[in-house]
This record gives C-alpha cells, sequence and structure tokens, in this order.
C-alpha cells in the first residue's frame, strides 16, 4: 500500500513542536493518563517495555517509575522529541532511573522478534498508513502473553474543522482516521487475542477558529497528506473556512470534537497462528516445548 501521509512532514511537524508540546498538548495528556489506567491488565510485570511514539516521554516517565526493575525503550520518529524526553535527566540521575531513546519509524521497528512484554503507544499509531502491517510488526515484538496497549484518534475527530474546510475547497486540510471496527480488524488478522476497544468523545472549546488551528500546529498536528495543498490558502478562501466554522458555535465558543479509540490486547501462547498481510499463517513453538520421539536402541 502506497502511504497517502507523508512522514517527512509529520517528523518535521511534531519536531518543531518539541519544545511547546508538553505544555499546550492537554488533550493529549489526558488520553495518556486514561491509557495508562490500562497497565492494570497485564498479564505479568514486564521485563522489557516499549513507548512506541513517546513524544517527551511522559508517559516512559511514568512507567519507569511503576516498573523500577524493567528496561524501558521510549522511541519517537522526531528526534527533537526524544531530546526533550531526556531533557528531565540531571547529571546526578542514577542510569537505572532513565529510559533508553530510540529514534526511529514505527514501520521498521529496530528490535528482535520476542522482545517486549509491553507495547504501549498513545495517539500515534493514528499517523501510519498501514496499521495491519505495523501491528502483524508489533504482534511479532511481543513475548507469549505480551501486552499491547494503544490509542488512536477516530473518524469523527475534527468533523466541524473538516466540514468547514470543504466549503472552501476539494483539497485535503484535516486528517482522516480509522475506525474501530479496521482497528479490530487488524488486530485479530495480526494474531492478537482477546482484543478489547472502547471510545471516549472529548469536546473541546475555542474563542474562534484561529486559535484551534494555532494549537494544532503548536503540537504539531497539522496538514500531513501527501496530496495537500502546498501553496498558502488564500485569504478569501480562508474567510470562507471561518465562516463555516462559526455556524457550529455554541453558547458562545466554538467546539473541537476528539473521537478516541482505546485498544488493548495479549500476544498469543506459542503455537497460535499468526496470520501475514501476504496470505497464509505461521505457528511457533519454543524449541523446549516439541515433542521428541527417539528410536530406540
Amino acid at each position: 500500500m502506497e502511504p497517502r501521509y507523508d512522514l517527512r512532514q509529520v517528523r518535521r511537524a511534531f519536531g518543531r513542536a518539541a519544545s511547546e508540546y508538553a505544555a499546550i498538548a492537554v488533550l493529549q495528556r489526558e488520553v495518556e493518563s486514561r491509557l495508562l489506567e490500562q497497565l492494570a491488565y497485564a498479564k505479568q510485570t514486564p521485563t522489557r517495555i516499549l513507548d512506541l511514539g513517546a513524544g517527551p516521554g511522559q508517559a516512559s516517565s511514568v512507567m519507569r517509575q511503576r516498573f523500577p526493575q524493567a528496561e524501558l525503550i521510549a522511541l519517537d520518529l522526531a528526534l527533537p522529541m526524544l531530546r526533550e524526553a531526556g531533557a528531565g535527566w540531571r547529571w546526578y540521575t542514577p542510569k537505572s532511573r532513565r529510559f533508553q531513546r530510540v529514534c526511529a519509524d514505527a514501520r521498521a521497528l529496530p528490535f528482535a522478534e520476542n522482545s517486549f512484554d509491553l507495547v504501549f503507544s498513545s495517539l500515534c499509531l493514528q499517523w501510519v498508513e498501514d496499521l495491519p502491517q505495523v501491528l502483524d510488526g508489533l504482534r511479532g515484538l511481543l513475548r507469549p502473553g505480551g501486552l499491547l496497549l494503544f490509542s488512536s484518534f477516530g473518524p469523527d475527530t475534527l468533523f466541524e474543522l473538516r466540514s468547514a474546510f470543504a466549503s472552501a475547497d476539494d483539497a485535503p486540510h484535516v486528517s482522516s482516521f480509522k475506525p474501530m471496527q479496521a482497528i479490530g480488524d487488524a488486530l485479530i488478522a495480526a494474531g492478537f487475542r482477546d482484543p478489547v476497544l472502547d471510545t471516549d468523545r472529548f469536546t473541546l472549546t475555542y474563542r474562534d477558529s484561529r486559535d484551534l488551528m494555532r494549537e494544532l500546529r503548536g503540537i504539531g498536528a497539522g496538514n500531513a497528506w501527501q496530496d495537500r495543498r502546498r501553496s498558502l490558502t488564500g485569504k478569501a478562501r480562508m474567510q470562507r473556512v471561518f465562516a463555516a466554522y462559526e455556524e457550529f458555535r455554541h453558547d458562545g465558543v466554538l467546539p473541537a470534537t476528539y473521537e478516541v479509540l482505546y485498544a488493548q490486547a495479549f500476544a498469543p501462547e506459542p503455537g497460535q497462528p499468526r496470520r501475514r498481510s501476504e496470505g497464509g499463517e505461521i505457528a511457533s513453538f519454543p524449541a523446549s516445548g516439541l515433542k521428541i520421539r527417539r528410536r530406540p536402541d
């Protein structure tokens, strides 16, 4: 599948937003906090954890405190975000209280299979075009019984802003996101067991639509479509967008809706099949679990 997101633009946008992200991203912190509550469902105390799309490392810090004996890796596409994640360390901070930082793409993770007990990812995977492929990779990274927790935006996210831009032109200006059914199907196809999906709906309010757009740029969540308009949006066109958004005004403020999907699933035990995107299934077994028939002497 040819990706429709421009990952270079995603990297640049979040890199520019890194220094102010933690202060601005109020909704993202709330979603992350709710996802962290689901750590209680882990079947075992993790010894190796991957925070995928770690941003400035707030969730990594929480998991570092909760699982002090675990090896924790914070991974992000944007290097400036990882610099922010390490900014809280001081020369006197013991290495045992830190976490490793890796700059990499979720579509090509640089880790061996069966190397993590927990993969945590808050509001990262919506930027991945081929979600089934990435989930297949995450399934491979997890040890048997390992837990995958992630959150993603749903299709109703920013529908007001999308509608306002649609009144001005036909170019894509607002990202669209996968529905819950597609996420559930991708988890099953990757071979995950006992998937549980849930949803939240948040409504943030703004004085005007310019404030919303400034906030989106401030956290790096701008337009990253490959076929986005590369020239500046004209003044007349933007006035049409602002006017169209005004139709949503209620009680003196403009709403911005966010649909958030949460997913929880477990890696299967050895011997359970794992479906592959090219078709067929693969089942793996530990060598210790194989029965060996010996010929009599």
